[in-house]
């Protein structure tokens, strides 16, 4: 990393330091990602994170910078080290928290709640946290979710498991299989390294 990047890259941990985000050592970011911190909610960023909130981070392109965003009081969004998010969009109601050694892919959006009530009534302005669905989230150790993956609330991905891109995930995935469709079902068992790398072109848009 250049000289260049490496100053980029520090004063923008002072500034999320400054909003009260938890930040760990050598995390690097490509452009300036979009962090809201809910006031009593909490933001962590492990070791050596990347966030690539620009096209120069990812070979595929985003659509918009990294979304870190917290929505309430005692909601937290936890980023396990080495973890390299790109473009993409965590929300958390409740809490959100991604595994060490995780790609996530391009544009890729992870939310633990559903935003709006389901019942018809005043839908457009209740915000209640009775009437709207949340349940957390929880993506374990080096697991890849492909480009353009949406995960909805109460999904648990078991480590080493690898999302293919355009999934809809709607319910938990265990670990060491390779899930993809909307919804996104288990297609397969990863049984070895041979297993993970075949699939990688299936999967495609990962993190750096």
């Amino acid at each position: 990393m250049g000289a260049g990047r490496q100053i980029f890259s520090a004063c923008t941990r002072l500034a999320l330091r400054a909003r009260g985000v938890d930040t760990g050592r050598g995390l690097v970011f490509f452009g300036l990602p979009i962090v809201e911190r809910h006031a009593g909610s909490s933001i962590a960023l492990g070791h050596r994170v990347v966030l690539c909130s620009t096209c120069a981070g990812n070979p595929l392109g985003v659509n918009h910078p990294v979304i870190l965003r917290t929505l309430r009081a005692g909601s937290a969004i936890r980023i396990g080290d080495d973890t390299g998010l790109s473009g993409a969009a965590v929300c958390a109601a409740r809490s959100v928290s991604i595994g060490a050694g995780c790609l996530i892919g391009a544009n890729a959006a992870i939310t633990d709640c559903d935003f709006h009530a389901v019942a018809p009534e005043n839908r457009r302005y209740n915000t209640s946290p009775d009437a709207v669905g949340c349940a957390p989230v929880i993506i374990g150790d080096n697991v890849w979710i492909g480009m353009n993956v949406i995960i909805l609330k109460g999904v648990t991905i078991g480590r080493n498991s690898i999302i293919g891109a355009g999934s809809v995930v709607t319910k938990s995935i265990p670990p060491d299989c390779f899930a993809a469709g909307q919804p996104a079902v288990v297609r397969r068992q990863l049984s070895s390294a041979e297993d993970a790398a075949a699939l990688r072109t299936r999967a495609d848009g990962s993190a750096g």
